[in-house]
């Protein structure tokens, strides 16, 4: 990983996910995971499989580094989630979250975690690369907040890196990265009053349509008067677009998330967020 870690003792948690299409149905037919991490396979009304990563403390503690192995095999659906907010504690010597996945043709895979909440002094990386086959699709959300603002902890973290890769068919289609340390200069400063960053990314030939309706809008994305929120829009290719959002709050960020994204009920056959923010 980028920046790399000091050495330290780590708690290693893997997990291992397969879902496959049974039928008319997307199931979980593998969902393994050691401490600290934990994955839940809730049912839903729909057609597609759902899985939400948690871990043990409610949060990733100095030296906490997770491994995720992810397959949606062929003509199968999947969206992974979080249980709740990822809580980055303390951590002089960091933790990291890296998550694999591969993609089967005319598979779907919608990852759609919480934003990570990096507390003061705390050091996090991350590493997803995705995998598609001819066919496949991907929604892939990625924010970060400023920490605990009611604590007075805006952008006090140490260090927070992530990297997103997306290949398809041998082809290198994505390669986005993200280093926000202290080290370069004052955070909070440089980002004044904005308290959230996210990237939307919208993938493959299921999701053209889509795709296409998210660049025809892209103009009304963009809030007008003052910059509580900043929304930039770039085609990858003719099957793919990339989001970028700046915001002052996580609710708002999401209101223009669940907006760009209100595809995503409909393709899973059930609504992920009837019951959350």
């Amino acid at each position: 990983m980028e920046g790399g870690m000091p050495s330290v003792d780590r708690r290693l948690g893997v997990g291992r996910l397969r879902v496959a299409r049974r039928f008319n149905k997307s199931v979980a037919c593998e969902a393994y995971a050691s401490s600290p991490l934990r994955l839940l396979t809730p049912k839903n009304h729909g057609h597609a499989a759902w899985v939400f990563i948690t871990s043990y403390g409610g949060g990733l503690v100095d030296g906490d580094a997770l491994a995720i192995q992810a397959k949606v095999e062929p003509g199968a659906c999947a969206f992974v989630s979080t249980q709740a907010s990822t809580k980055v504690y303390k951590s002089p010597n960091g933790t990291s979250v890296e998550m694999t996945a591969e993609v089967g043709a005319r598979g779907l895979l919608i990852l759609l975690p919480d934003p990570v909440i990096c507390f003061a002094r705390s050091r996090y990386q991350q590493r997803q690369e995705v995998v598609l086959d001819t066919g496949a699709g991907l929604v892939l959300v990625d924010w970060v907040s400023s920490g605990r603002r009611e604590y007075g902890e805006r952008w006090a973290f140490d260090e927070y890196v992530s990297q997103t890769v997306v290949q398809q068919d041998g082809l290198l289609r994505v390669h986005d990265s993200l280093a926000l340390r202290s080290a370069d200069g004052d955070l909070a400063s440089r980002f004044r009053d904005w308290d959230v960053l996210a990237v939307v990314m919208v993938l493959g030939q299921p999701l053209e349509d889509e795709v296409r309706s998210i660049l025809k809008k892209s103009d009304a994305l963009a809030p007008t008067g003052r910059l509580d929120e900043l929304v930039t829009v770039a085609p990858i290719g003719k099957d793919g677009c990339v989001l970028r959002i700046g915001g002052r709050s996580v609710e708002k960020v999401w209101r223009i998330v669940q907006n760009v994204l209100g595809f995503v009920p409909t393709r899973l056959g059930d609504n992920p967020w009837a019951r959350k923010w």
